[in-house]
């Protein structure tokens, strides 16, 4: 007989070891209805929507502006420090502290994009620090979202946009949806600026193209550059195995996100669960992203034999991916790419100008860190060195001149999984399920419910 999940002493709030214990996907929720098989039953009680206070509480969680950064580096030339690209955290690590989670939450009256620090101004950023100290949540939540839809938006729930286990669940009515977003592109041009440089000095080559070098020949280190282009010494790598490191730093920051997420259900009383929401363009197209189409043989980078099959066959498709949002004429989120830049290059100076331009976070002297004379540390801290700049010029142009697209094996937006979040129907757990699987924290929010 399994032992019952341990739950909080009379009197005792919710602790974080009791949220880990009986963190659990729970999907039922008040209104929905499973529609065949052996677990097959009605909730007999209307949909409820989440309170805006549970939802606000759920976005904190997740990604939610906490205050500044310790950013405790050693800021010495040739030690690293400048790699930073943020001095203000959130609930969640994020490498360099770029932040490239975007978090979009969709309920029965529409769809919010949640904005991360780096997009707020710096009035708007020390309000949302000093709500969070306050723990005014829901205040928080109303001064950093934009809404982008005045109904619930979603994909297809049929397979492939969804997976079919979890068709008869999805966005029903009164729930609350929970979509992280993945950026790629910064973390890539921010990661190249401390790859390329002289200390680090990897090589790049393209394996889509014989293995040659992906526009850095001329910095290799056997021609006189700064670049190590002796496999010997572990430094060389292929574009595939770059993109794939990004990729995996961004994943692992929307995993963290979907933990919270996990964790901030479970204690408030609520039930949910991480889902499928792995498709290229999908859900993009209903949220109103502007999506770019290459030619599939384009897309997928295939050598002139398939394509001409591809194209003699009529099987030479478009494919559609994300490149950025707007509403109202204000670009809310966009690729390091073009057509959002003039170049790579230019989308290159961004990531410079978010460090060193003239509001860049080591060049203005603001109460928004965490150092006790930050006027003494950040004109210290010296900007990146020329040759690294150069040589992920060259990479990054050789890479658009080439597939027309950045990055090359992968969309710059993605995402993994969602979080819907519902108010549990406790009826059908106490039909099918031993008492211990609905915690007491959920059995009171079922009695609040029907109160």
């Amino acid at each position: 007989m399994p032992h019952p999940p341990t739950e909080p002493r009379p009197g005792e709030a919710t602790t974080l070891i009791n949220a880990l214990q009986n963190r659990r996907s729970r999907r039922f929720g008040l209104g929905m209805e499973m529609p065949a098989g052996p677990l097959a039953y009605r909730s007999r009680h209307p949909a409820m929507p989440l309170a805006e206070d549970d939802e606000a509480l759920l976005a904190w969680a997740a990604c939610g502006i906490t205050g500044p950064a310790l950013a405790d580096l050693c800021y010495a030339p040739g030690h690293g420090g400048n790699i930073m690209a943020g001095l203000v955290g959130r609930t969640v690590a994020s490498g360099d502290c770029l932040q490239t989670i975007s978090l979009f939450v969709i309920n029965d009256q529409g769809a919010w994009l949640v904005r991360r620090p780096h997009e707020l101004s710096e009035s708007e950023l020390s309000q949302a620090i000093a709500l969070s100290s306050q723990r005014e949540w829901t205040r928080l939540y109303r001064s950093v979202r934009v809404q982008v839809s005045d109904r619930r938006v979603h994909p297809p729930v049929e397979p492939l946009f969804n997976i079919n286990a979890n068709r008869w669940s999805l966005h029903a009515p009164g729930s609350s949806y929970f979509l992280p977003v993945g950026d790629l592109t910064p973390m890539y041009l921010n990661g190249l600026l401390e790859i390329l440089n002289e200390d680090t000095g990897v090589f790049i080559l393209d394996e889509r193209n014989g293995y040659r070098p992906a526009g850095l020949a001329r910095f290799a280190r056997s021609r006189g550059g700064h670049l190590d282009d002796d496999p010997a010494h572990g430094k060389v790598i292929t574009i595939k195995h770059l993109e794939q490191f990004v990729t995996d730093f961004v994943n692992l920051e929307m995993g963290m996100v979907l933990q919270n997420l996990g964790l901030m259900t479970q204690a408030l009383g609520l039930g949910g669960f991480p889902h499928f929401a792995n498709h290229d363009f999908a859900w993009f197209e209903s949220l109103g992203f502007t999506l770019r189409q290459l030619p599939a043989s384009r897309y997928l980078g295939t050598g002139p034999i398939v394509t001409a099959g591809l194209r003699l066959l009529g099987k030479d498709l478009p494919v559609p991916f994300a490149i950025g949002l707007e509403r109202d004429g204000k670009r809310l989120l966009q690729a390091l790419s073009p057509p959002n830049f003039p170049s790579m290059t230019d989308a290159l100076k961004s990531v410079l100008d978010r460090k060193f331009g003239p509001r860049g976070i080591f060049r203005q002297v603001t109460g928004l860190t965490a150092w006790r004379q930050p006027e003494s540390v950040l004109p210290s801290i010296h900007a990146i060195d020329s040759k690294a700049f150069q040589a992920a010029s060259a990479f990054l142009e050789y890479v658009w001149r080439r597939y027309h697209r950045f990055p090359v094996h992968v969309p710059p937006f993605r995402c993994g999984l969602g979080h819907q979040v519902v108010h549990l129907d406790a009826e059908f757990y106490d039909r099918f399920y031993r008492p211990e699987a609905l915690p007491s924290a959920q059995r009171a929010d079922f009695h609040r419910t029907q109160s």
